[in-house]
């Protein structure tokens, strides 16, 4: 089964972007992967032509062989660019592999170890008032776990303006009433989006009761294991960190010396479903479950089902589509077949391959234009992380 041609379509979907890629083979099988960048598609796209020759012809089986040669087949390996290319490939591949076999992606990998794969809800919201009516009705829904992502400087007259002081106070206050209100029983985290430093961030947990927060994630910038280790020292709130690591290498500091308690692995940019299970397998040996980044789409999100029906260290998957909140990412325009949710979790599915069937009509018709994340600024005008 040799790689006959690869196809890359850049789609715009509500107000982000997602970038498939398709791998058709000479048996007529396909597989459809996708890269996680998001404002960068067109880079990828140029890193997947660069592969191209590389690929075409090949042995289809050959993942691990060919992940290896797109990674090290260069002087300068690794990035996430590249790495965001490989995984999208390296998804696809997986996908034809099992098809070919008639098995769902897990049986590569061990065989299903669950039923169903547990979600935890987003909760983006601008105002206490928004906070608290989307918690409430998702806790009715049945969501036992939410991860709140404040958007709060987007209710004030400067939507893009972030002054961090001014957000931890005001945070702090809401997060407090708002374990009073939902109890002990329900999971409740917080994404700072690395906003903070590590002197706000402990200033942020001292403002509330111990116990508050059940985990904090990615509060400040992740590039130094050696900040993360100084910001352990200072406070004892456990961290999920690592979705946008691009590589083993990059999560072992933080796997190793215990800086998080919980793997925020992303399959669309770590590498694939090979590297996922090398850094799942890596976290296992340190009691360290994984919480999968997931707010990419459809083929990300079948991808991660796939690994975590695989793994035995696995907490809770990434859901931005709630009854509480639609924000259109699972896209059912452009993916004819997708993973639907079944209240708070998904179903882990039997059928051959990832399960995904994708509309490339619709995205040859659409004109695809590149988008830029927000950006946010301090009061003195000064760039700070969105």
């Amino acid at each position: 089964m040799k790689i006959e041609n690869i196809y890359s379509y850049p789609i715009n979907v509500g107000s982000s972007a997602q970038l498939v890629v398709k791998i058709e083979t000479d048996n007529g099988l396909y597989g459809y992967g996708a890269s996680g960048i998001s404002g960068r598609e067109l880079a990828v796209v140029g890193a997947l032509e660069h592969f191209k020759p590389l690929l075409i012809g090949r042995d289809a089986n050959a993942i691990g062989a060919l992940w290896q040669e797109m990674y090290r087949g260069q002087y300068f390996e690794g990035g996430r660019v590249l790495t965001a290319a490989i995984s999208a490939i390296d998804i696809a591949l997986h996908d034809v592999k099992s098809k070919h076999l008639e098995i769902p992606v897990y049986d590569l990998l061990g065989g299903k170890q669950r039923d169903y794969v547990a979600c935890f809800a987003s909760v983006r919201f601008t105002t206490k008032e928004e906070l608290f009516s989307y918690a409430k009705l998702l806790v009715k829904e049945g969501w036992t776990m939410l991860r709140l992502a404040p958007a709060e400087f987007e209710a004030t007259s400067n939507p893009t303006q972030f002054e961090p002081r001014t957000s931890i106070a005001q945070l702090a206050n809401w997060i407090t009433d708002l374990r009073k209100e939902l109890g002990w029983e329900i999971t409740l985290g917080i994404d700072y989006h690395t906003r903070l430093t590590a002197a706000e961030t402990y200033s942020f947990i001292q403002r509330m009761p111990a116990g508050t927060l059940d985990y904090i994630e990615e509060p400040i910038r992740d590039e130094s294991p050696q900040a993360y280790k100084a910001l352990r020292e200072m406070i004892d709130t456990p961290f999920a960190i690592g979705e946008e690591f691009a590589s083993k290498w990059q999560f072992l500091p933080f796997l190793e010396e215990n800086l998080t308690q919980f793997a925020r692995v992303d399959v669309c940019n770590l590498g694939g479903i090979t590297e996922t299970m090398k850094v799942a397998s890596l976290a296992e040996a340190h009691y360290i479950d994984l919480m999968p980044h997931n707010p990419l789409g459809p083929i990300c999100t079948a991808a991660t089902i796939h690994v975590a029906a695989a793994c035995p260290n696995f907490a809770w998957l990434e859901e931005v589509n709630t009854p509480a909140q639609y924000m259109g990412t699972d896209a059912p325009d452009f993916y004819t077949t997708r993973p639907v949710l079944d209240g708070p979790r998904y179903k882990v599915p039997e059928g051959p391959g990832l399960g995904i069937e994708f509309n490339e009509a619709l995205a040859k018709e659409r004109k695809f234009t590149p988008i830029e994340i927000p950006r946010l600024y301090r009061k003195d005008g000064s760039l700070t992380n969105w």
